[in-house]
């Protein structure tokens, strides 16, 4: 690969890796020097059946070989057995909006939320709550919704109308008649794996629904499986007013939908998206699904989830001097680390040694394996990292 070329053309928006992938198989991958690794961040939460799956790359390609893209302005027979599937796999009596991307499905959730303000009530109710640490994308709007403010820099003006609260149990305290939503992630993805207390998700839940109040479960990151329930709104045992997905739905496919319960809130010309749905994405996310649900009914995802569970205990109890706990649930978890360097560093010597990890927040190690990787790749995975924290704690020790 020339990385020179690469560099000279492309926006510098990401400190890359300088690694060429050519070919990959579940959760291994091999760059274009023949080299070997495992990846336990399947592309953040993405590439949720592995690398190189054969029946969605023929599902693709069959598809490709018909129709890719019409406008939206047609039916789009995978669009809606897509639509389809969520609906039933959700068990929430939603209609969806479908889009290309996490982002996008975050704001459409806001747009619903407020002509939602607009329609309900004589007084116009607009503002959206949101946590501290909360990521809900990058455009301007998604990007005011979140609630990690450093990220805001040299962007605005932004849209008005969002408050942050530092914790859940600010989020009353906030709560006024202006307020339309609340908005929030139950394990912040970017926000250093903070995983929500599962009462206190069901006290707010009960509470907004007295005051007629707005939910939303941005699950772009943990829908999917990947906190071993479709949902983890299901885990945590709420229904959500409105619901994001993306990531892991097309098994690397760009895709990104809105649920919601407010089924008849858009009217023509209200929202849009030209490639949001088309054939290819939604054929994809039709067999990423079918994939996805017999291996969870046949009880596999479980067993792989909770032996993934069980290695990253032992692996974290090994190293007590660099990690302080374990967050986060099933294949959505992560390590705190005691300071910055030492996460650093890890990431970076962890690619050396074969392994994609990557950082949540700033003292965050995060771990988003494919949901089909083996035990055989977890093993693999685990003993080359064992090796990376020995080598470190050896030469601290000796300095």
């Amino acid at each position: 690969m020339n990385y020179e070329d690469f560099e000279n053309y492309v926006l510098p928006t990401y400190e890359r890796q300088k690694v060429n992938f050519v070919k990959g198989n579940n959760a291994t991958l091999w760059d274009d020097t023949g080299k070997e690794y495992i990846d336990f961040s399947a592309g953040v939460a993405v590439c949720s059946i592995g690398h190189g799956n054969k029946i969605l790359a023929k599902d693709i390609a069959h598809q490709a070989s018909k129709i890719i893209h019409v406008s939206n302005n047609y039916y789009i027979e995978p669009q809606g057995e897509c639509a389809k599937h969520l609906v039933k796999l959700s068990g929430y009596d939603m209609k969806c909006f479908f889009c290309n991307s996490g982002t996008e499905a975050n704001e459409g959730a806001i747009k619903i939320a407020r002509k939602h303000g607009e329609l309900k009530g004589d007084q116009k109710r607009y503002k959206i709550i949101t946590l501290v640490n909360s990521f809900h994308g990058r455009t301007i709007t998604a990007l005011k919704a979140t609630g990690q403010t450093e990220k805001h820099n040299y962007f605005g003006p932004f849209p008005e109308g969002f408050i942050y609260a530092k914790d859940i149990d600010e989020v009353p305290s906030l709560l006024d008649e202006s307020t339309i939503a609340v908005m929030i992630e139950l394990i912040q993805g970017e926000g250093g794996m903070e995983t929500l207390n599962k009462k206190k998700v069901q006290n707010l839940a009960e509470l907004l629904k007295k005051r007629e109040i707005l939910l939303i479960v941005d699950e772009v990151q943990t829908g999917i499986y990947r906190t071993g329930h479709f949902l983890a709104s299901h885990a945590y045992g709420i229904t959500p007013d409105i619901i994001t997905l993306a990531k892991g739905l097309g098994g690397g496919i760009p895709i990104g939908v809105v649920m919601t319960r407010l089924k008849n809130i858009f009217s023509f010309g209200d929202h849009g998206s030209t490639f949001g749905g088309n054939y290819l994405s939604t054929t994809a996310a039709n067999t990423t699904l079918v994939i996805l649900n017999r291996y969870a009914q046949s009880g596999l995802m479980k067993e792989i989830q909770d032996y993934f569970d069980n290695s990253l205990q032992i692996f974290a109890s090994k190293y007590p001097t660099v990690f302080i706990k374990c967050v986060g649930i099933k294949m959505m978890q992560g390590l705190r680390v005691t300071d910055e360097k030492s996460l650093t560093h890890i990431v970076n010597t962890s690619i050396k040694m074969g392994v994609l990890i990557i950082k949540s927040g700033k003292n965050t190690l995060r771990f988003l394996p494919p949901l089909t990787i083996t035990k055989e790749e977890i093993d693999k995975g685990f003993s080359r990292l064992s090796f990376v924290l020995d080598e470190y704690i050896s030469e601290n020790a000796c300095q």
